[in-house]
């Protein structure tokens, strides 16, 4: 009785992909999904952005559009340290999401706790403001 075996005509390609271009292209350490939903009243954006200081995020809401950039600290390397592997992502990140509903950006409110950015964006009807910068409390 023979073996049957699947064709997989990228099956090839795909190892060689995640072989050979690993060390060129690493995993991206800092994760920049949004889970972007509507709960009471308000279109709600959550961010996790752990190691990420509150002062180093600035956040603004233009033309129907959600901005979130910021900066993680870079680590200095030393000599002591024999790393087998770097992944985690330092320096400036930015972040646009395209919001699905009028907001009123003025009343716009920002949480930073454990890591987590939360951005409650109550929904208006009619004109909207054209640029709000959001504080952090």
């Amino acid at each position: 009785m023979k073996n049957i075996t699947q064709w997989k005509p990228l099956g090839e390609l795909d190892r060689f992909f995640d072989d050979s271009l690993a060390p060129i292209f690493p995993k991206i350490g800092l994760d920049l999904a949004i889970d972007l939903y509507e709960e009471e009243g308000n279109i709600v954006a959550r961010m996790s952005l752990p190691g990420v200081k509150p002062e180093e995020l600035d956040i603004a809401i233009e033309d129907d559009i959600l901005s979130i950039t910021g900066r993680r600290e870079e680590e200095q390397e030393t000599e002591k340290k024999d790393y087998y592997s770097k992944e985690i992502r330092r320096g400036s990140f930015s972040r646009a999401v395209s919001l699905p509903k009028a907001v009123d950006a003025k009343n716009a409110l920002a949480q930073y706790r454990d890591g987590v950015l939360t951005i409650q964006m109550p929904i208006i009807k009619g004109a909207r403001d054209k640029a709000v910068k959001i504080k952090i409390d």
